[in-house]
């Protein structure tokens, strides 16, 4: 099934979504909000998936549906924690640096704990400090939503708590990261709040896309109107989502709510870096990596990051070509 949260308050309120994403019912006789949801799924999935059941059927007409009315799933989140499973996206940035990629990169993921208490809306502007310096630039990732998670649960044990699958807009301000990275503390202010895709989906719902907590289609960006990449999500994925999970909980539970982001969908070509798509490649999920193959290749980098009135769109089709999140749209804007 899939569901969104229209916005309504903090925290939303939560429908049910067509496959087709042209109409909707409300869910609030059952879960008032996807939090209320998660907290109960036990109780309450079966009922959403009659009712979506019954919306897909016409049995129910329901009334239309406007992304552009949406809030993130999750307008707010206990946790956000993003991993970098695409383990080529990391050896690119290290290596237009001229740093050596350590060898437990490949068998011990990276995570972050990012902010989660206010995400941004899958259509609203990304407002920024008077200040394009900042390096701001976009990343296309895909997430999932868990529910309660025991310490030190395995890999394998852990995709049995994944609950929902959405795509995301990890925004990151190059400029700010070097600065926060050398402090040994982490990111904070380089990492302003994230755009989640109007739709989240139960990971049955996506069929054979889905297979050993990886999502196996390409995800889309656009910069500006112009394709800038469709990698493809299930391959060059080195650490599935049940190893984020199990990565996530070693030495804590997780709560029901928790997210849990790929980090960059990447991609190799013929075991190098990558190509745009204008050249025949799958192109790239964020602007950084771009300028690290310049970098690479001609010794500067060339690719501008983002600035005022730029745009981004991020999506994913399936075999058909219909939408399954929505799609992420979003422009960069200065703060009044």
């Amino acid at each position: 099934m899939k569901l969104a949260s229209v916005q309504h308050g903090r925290d939303g309120q939560l429908v049910i979504v067509n496959k087709a994403l042209t109409h909707m019912v409300s869910a609030h006789d059952i879960a008032p909000t996807l939090q209320y949801a998660l907290d109960n799924w036990e109780s309450v999935k079966g009922h959403l998936q009659t009712r979506f059941d019954d919306l897909e059927s016409g049995k129910l007409e329901g009334q239309a549906f406007d992304q552009a009315k949406c809030a993130s799933p999750l307008p707010r989140a206990y946790q956000w924690a993003d991993g970098s499973a695409y383990v080529n996206h990391v050896e690119l940035v290290r290596k237009a640096r001229g740093a050596e990629m350590p060898e437990s990169f490949w068998t011990d993921p990276l995570m972050y704990q990012g902010g989660s208490d206010s995400f941004l809306g899958p259509r609203e502007d990304i407002v920024m400090p008077q200040d394009e310096g900042f390096g701001i630039d976009f990343e296309a990732e895909v997430a999932v939503i868990t529910g309660d998670v025991p310490m030190g649960v395995s890999a394998q044990d852990a995709l049995n708590y994944v609950r929902l699958v959405m795509i995301v807009n990890d925004v990151s301000l190059r400029g700010l990261i070097p600065n926060e990275l050398g402090k040994g503390f982490g990111f904070f202010q380089s990492k302003p709040s994230s755009a989640f895709s109007p739709i989240a989906v139960t990971p049955e719902e996506l069929g054979d896309a889905w297979q050993d907590g990886k999502l196996h289609l390409p995800l889309v960006s656009h910069l500006n109107g112009v394709k800038f990449g469709e990698p493809h999500a299930g391959i060059d994925m080195t650490f599935h989502f049940g190893q984020l999970i199990a990565h996530a909980a070693r030495t804590r539970p997780l709560e029901t709510g928790t997210i849990i982001g790929s980090g960059t969908v990447s991609n190799k070509l013929d075991g190098g870096p990558g190509k745009p798509v204008s050249d025949g490649g799958v192109g790239y999920s964020c602007i950084a990596e771009i300028r690290m193959i310049e970098t690479i290749q001609t010794g500067a980098a060339a690719t501008p990051f983002m600035k005022f009135g730029d745009s981004v769109s991020i999506e994913m089709f399936d075999a058909d070509n219909q939408s399954i999140f929505g799609q992420i749209a979003q422009t960069v804007v200065k703060q009044g």
